[in-house]
């Protein structure tokens, strides 16, 4: 857990330099600087797309392992960093939502996905009867944090049925890699695609 979120730490570190770099004043400092940051990750991008694509070439079990990678919290954060998670948003957004409703309903509130467009996610939270406010804010953070999570590259969150606020604090991924990520090269078996984010 702890490792987690030194994880995480970092990366939000990683946002706060970006935008530093946003704001150097000489144009052609700031231009190098930005340059150098694509470059490291598309290099990195690249290596960890080559490191999948030799695990799918092993069949079923290197893509259950893909798939095991994709489950891990540190691990499935850097995949999607680089556009290569092997579940699709919409999945990963889905099973969050799904993750949450028991720890909700012992609280006797309810959640639900209302939807998702161009990576905005919309959810729904009707509290129980005898939620307080501070009760409330502790329940959108709860689903802010689990959705982040699971799926830090959707565009934004609105939580409706509590104070109806659009979450904040979080860097969008665009911001970090200042590019659309890295394309795979990876192609998967027939029959349901495993790995949903791998092209041709």
């Amino acid at each position: 857990m702890s490792q987690e979120k030194d994880f995480h730490e970092r990366v939000r570190r990683i946002g706060a330099l970006v935008e530093e770099i946003e704001s150097i004043a000489d144009p052609a400092v700031r231009t190098s600087t930005r340059h150098l940051v694509q470059l490291v990750m598309e290099f990195h991008g690249t290596a960890l797309d080559r490191a999948l694509e030799i695990l799918a070439n092993g069949g079923e079990p290197g893509m259950a392992f893909i798939e095991q990678l994709g489950r891990d919290p540190m691990v499935g954060s850097l995949l999607v960093l680089y556009g290569l998670h092997p579940e699709s948003l919409e999945t990963r957004v889905g099973k969050a939502v799904e993750r949450l409703e028991p720890k909700l309903r012992r609280d006797g509130a309810s959640i639900e996905l209302l939807g998702m467009e161009e990576g905005a996610v919309r959810i729904r939270v009707t509290p129980g009867a005898h939620t307080c406010g501070s009760t409330t804010k502790a329940l959108q953070a709860t689903v802010e944090d689990a959705v982040y999570e699971a799926a830090p590259d959707i565009a934004s969150l609105t939580v409706e049925g509590l104070d109806g606020q659009p979450a904040n604090g979080f860097v969008a991924l665009d911001k970090l890699t200042g590019q659309v990520p890295v394309a795979s090269n990876i192609s998967t078996p027939a029959a349901p695609p495993v790995v949903a984010n791998y092209g041709d």
